[in-house]
């Protein structure tokens, strides 16, 4: 049962650490301080659902709706060309005003954004429905199963809130309009890069 356990905490914990749109606002709002809890509250209830659903067997859906992948990489294609264009705009225009003086969205308008981030995402998906269910296989379907899909729950929830709430250590290098056009550049630049792979891999559909 231990085993079970640190196999889902680490599985799950590898693939939330590549960087994505999710983790990149998650970030951002980290270094803002702005709603942070409630960001990083929702990134883990979704992963921890979506992981619950794949060590349940859900990840079969595919197989019954054999369009599914196309359809959510177009979405989330569109999702993240429109994102990244959004940083690439906030560069160019500047006036982070807002964002020196600490101040980010108001809850409602960040969920909407880390909603999108997180469900119109199909990398989500592939890693909760598809290869952590994939990997929760090898468990007996019993207690040795649910540890592990506990354990990789729990690991979204140290991820998020260790990326929310750690974020602030970079705040004293946050102090510039010049760093926050940087980051505003990279994240556009990571969100742009995914899209075009997520481009690409439709025609493998």
């Amino acid at each position: 049962m231990i085993s079970a356990a640190l196999t889902g905490y680490f599985t799950a914990f590898s693939l939330i650490l590549a960087i994505g749109a999710q983790n990149a606002f998650v970030l951002r709002q980290g270094l803002l301080r702005s709603n942070v809890f409630v960001i990083c509250l929702f990134c883990a209830v979704s992963d921890a659902l979506l992981i619950g659903a794949g060590v349940a067997g859900f990840g079969a859906m595919v197989e019954l709706f054999p369009r599914l992948p196309f359809i959510l990489s177009l979405f989330g294609a569109v999702f993240l060309l429109f994102y990244g264009a959004t940083r690439f705009r906030a560069a160019w225009r500047g006036g982070y005003e807002m964002e020196l003086a600490g101040k980010g969205l108001d809850m409602w308008p960040a969920l909407g954004v880390v909603f999108a981030c997180t469900w119109l995402n199909p990398h989500v998906y592939l890693d909760t429905l598809g290869l952590i269910g994939a990997v929760s296989t090898q468990f007996e379907p019993t207690t040795q199963k649910w540890a592990f899909g506990l354990a990789a729950a729990a690991s979204s929830f140290s991820f998020f809130f260790g990326l929310g709430y750690g974020a602030r250590l970079l705040a004293p290098i946050m102090q510039t309009a010049t760093t926050w056009r940087v980051l505003d550049i990279g994240i556009g630049c990571v969100m742009w890069l995914i899209a075009f792979g997520l481009i690409a891999s439709l025609g493998g559909y």
